[in-house]
């Protein structure tokens, strides 16, 4: 099957900054793919290439298996969703839909029949004669995208729509948005720097580094199985100990941190004896308990004291200070026996070596 979209050994330069560099990846027809990575990774310098806004510096881009860069932009099969949206306020809601098929000269029963359709599919049926700021945040999100769905193009931009939105708001609209997505089953590609947004949307996600892929996996494969330091860094939580390799044994090896702990983990590619290297386990992979006993089974354990509880909704993170005077993140549910866990209180934790992920060298 040919793919909606395809960037082939994409480079963009701006004088001697290469912003993107060497990226290649390929997006099948009806998925959600995200690229994620901090500010100034060159993310955006990805998404306004493929709308035509910029020419790359070398590279191909591909559009259902056609070249599109000789293609000027308003001829390309994309279309673009802003951060900022950029609505029309003195036009109607069924004027601001139906601009891009008044400029295609559309006759206006077609466009009328169009819009209303576009209107049924967002959900927002009847409220085409009404203006922009009678909406709500999350309903003008969704005309913005009705917009350029109406054009029927083969990929949707989406450059950090959620961006302006409070946080009640951008969680309704990450759900609304893979809801949207489905509905018109239009291949969506989404930036963002929130990297919750990529793991709830998304059927693919690139982590974007320095103006390269770090990884393209799933939300699961880049949140259990990532491919480097800066992976596991920028994805969800982690607890991090630098130090150097004692011994290796297949997968499994053995590191001394820098403070002077053993730790038992999982080989993340090549290392041997004497490299240094970084370990990295998620909150959720430590295990609290009362005594040392009750952690026989972990290949891990260390003694510790609570020196924070932070509430978190349906789970708490609890700050242990271990023996070593570092601290480590525990998160834990509300229920059950540590309910009453208070600051101050001595604890043992502990881990099996499966959790906690080695990389070569120091993130």
């Amino acid at each position: 099957m040919t793919p909606d979209l395809e960037c082939a050994d994409l480079v963009k330069r701006f004088g001697e900054t290469t912003a993107v560099d060497n990226v290649s990846f390929s997006v099948p027809p009806g998925s959600f793919f995200s690229i994620l990575g901090p500010s100034g990774c060159g993310k955006t310098t990805i998404m306004r290439m493929i709308a035509g806004f910029l020419d790359p510096t070398s590279g191909d881009i591909r559009i259902k298996g056609k070249s599109v860069l000789d293609t000027p932009p308003n001829k390309r099969p994309v279309n673009m969703v802003f951060q900022h949206l950029a609505l029309f306020p003195m036009m109607t809601i069924a004027e601001n839909i139906g601009y891009g098929l008044r400029r295609q000269k559309m006759p206006k029963d077609q466009i009328a029949r169009k819009v209303d359709e576009a209107l049924d599919r967002i959900g927002l049926p009847g409220i085409g004669g009404r203006k922009v700021d009678e909406l709500s945040g999350g309903q003008k999100q969704r005309v913005a995208i009705a917009r350029c769905m109406v054009l029927e193009p083969d990929v949707l931009l989406l450059d950090e729509p959620l961006g302006a939105l409070d946080l009640k708001l951008r969680e309704h609209m990450k759900v609304e948005l893979k809801a949207l997505q489905a509905a018109f089953d239009t291949t969506f590609v989404y930036i963002t720097h929130d990297q919750s947004e990529a793991l709830v949307m998304s059927d693919q996600i690139a982590v974007m580094n320095a103006g390269r892929f770090e990884q393209v996996g799933t939300g699961q494969d880049l949140y259990y199985r990532p491919d480097t330091p800066f992976v596991a860094g920028f994805i969800g939580e982690s607890n991090r100990w630098k130090g150097r390799i004692d011994r290796v044994e297949g997968e499994a090896l053995q590191m001394r941190t820098d403070s002077g702990l053993a730790m038992r983990a999982t080989a993340a590619g090549p290392l041997a004896a004497g490299d240094t290297a970084e370990i990295f386990v998620r909150p959720e992979s430590i295990r609290l308990a009362a005594s040392a006993e009750a952690l026989s089974g972990f290949d891990n354990q260390l003694q510790g004291k609570v020196t924070s509880i932070l509430f978190n909704g349906a789970a708490s993170r609890v700050l242990v200070q271990d023996d070593a005077g570092e601290t480590l993140e525990v998160t834990l549910p509300q229920s059950g026996e540590f309910a009453a866990l208070k600051r101050g209180d001595a604890v043992h934790i502990g881990w099996g070596a499966a959790q906690a992920t080695c990389f070569k060298g120091a993130a």
